[in-house]
């Protein structure tokens, strides 16, 4: 079967087209027939070695996808072949098939597109965890979301305009502002143009904010840390920035407020029960209408390297998905 495939950690130049056997599901995984799979920041990093883990080369990129069930392990019992599902998994989505655990796969609701549902779990996980479960967003609260143009950041606007919080939108350029209004942003931010101090504080009357998403990392966050409200909550959700934060520990203390880890990915290792219901909530809501992802561009699967590169250059705007069948 054809499939992408990145045989060193050397970033989105040297991934390659070619044919490979195709994968056998274990016990308690699900093979696909992949229709689309997702294009995202994390695929980059791995492809790069950069990521806090390195698969065994050479491997297949891909962490989210979508498709037609056609076999199941012995042990699976939500699933049968026929099924239409999306699911997430640290590697495999670039390729005409794939295996994923029966935990981080939901069946899709009737009337939803595949390319549409490669774009759910990662980032409306990573944004419903961050809000709901590490935050717990109350109504009327004040959120600033760096990258908010990005997958992860438009998902957590969206997410955040249901929730029915204020949405405070960081951008790094203008032209993402109409984007981020259009998903429920009431006001927007150039942190690339200005002091972000003092927009905060004059959007927020010098309240500060209740919660800081942030997925840029660097001198951004260590500026967030300083614009927090009493009793707020900072989580670093990323750093495509490339640099990691460091802050002093007395402004949590003055204020009261608390620094929160994000890291959806090995929640839902440990949770995996817990996670599965969010996917089938995350999925009811896109079938209600009730968060709509955005799709930058659809590529074929060659166009994986290219699609990569735009993502690093910041010059995607949502997901880039590359349909496969």
């Amino acid at each position: 079967m054809k499939a992408v495939l990145c045989s060193s950690f050397t970033g989105p130049a040297d991934l390659r087209l070619g044919e490979i056997d195709e994968p056998k599901p274990a016990g308690d995984e699900i093979l696909i027939d992949v229709h689309a799979a997702s294009v995202s920041f994390m695929d980059r990093l791995l492809v790069s070695g950069l990521y806090q883990m390195r698969p065994p080369l050479p491997f297949v990129p891909g962490t989210e996808a979508s498709g037609v069930v056609v076999a199941v392990g012995d042990k699976v019992t939500k699933f049968s072949p026929g099924d239409r599902v999306a699911c997430s998994s640290w590697t495999g989505g670039y390729a005409e098939r794939m295996i994923a655990k029966e935990s981080k796969s939901v069946r899709l609701p009737d009337g939803v597109a595949f390319e549409t549902a490669a774009t759910v779990l990662h980032v409306y996980g990573t944004a419903d965890y961050a809000l709901v479960e590490r935050a717990r967003a109350q109504r009327g609260e004040t959120v600033f979301i760096t990258g908010a143009a990005g997958g992860v950041g438009l998902a957590a606007v969206d997410l955040g305009r249901h929730l029915g919080l204020r949405v405070i939108a960081g951008v790094g350029s203008d032209d993402k502002a109409a984007l981020v209004r259009s998903y429920g942003a009431g006001e927007v931010i150039n942190y690339r143009s200005g002091d972000l101090r003092e927009r905060i504080k004059s959007v927020t009357s010098g309240q500060g904010i209740d919660i800081g998403f942030d997925n840029i990392g660097g001198a951004i966050f260590e500026q967030m840390a300083r614009l927090m409200a009493w009793g707020g909550r900072l989580m670093p959700i990323g750093f495509t920035g490339g640099a990691i934060p460091s802050i002093p520990m007395n402004l949590p203390l003055l204020k009261n407020y608390s620094i929160l880890g994000v890291f959806v990915g090995a929640w839902a290792e440990r949770f995996s029960d817990e996670a599965a219901r969010m996917n089938d909530t995350l999925m009811q809501l896109l079938a209600d209408g009730k968060i709509r992802p955005h799709i930058d561009r659809i590529l074929p699967l060659e166009a994986a390297a290219d699609a990569m590169r735009a993502v690093a250059n910041r010059t995607v705007q949502g997901r880039i998905v590359l349909k496969i069948r």
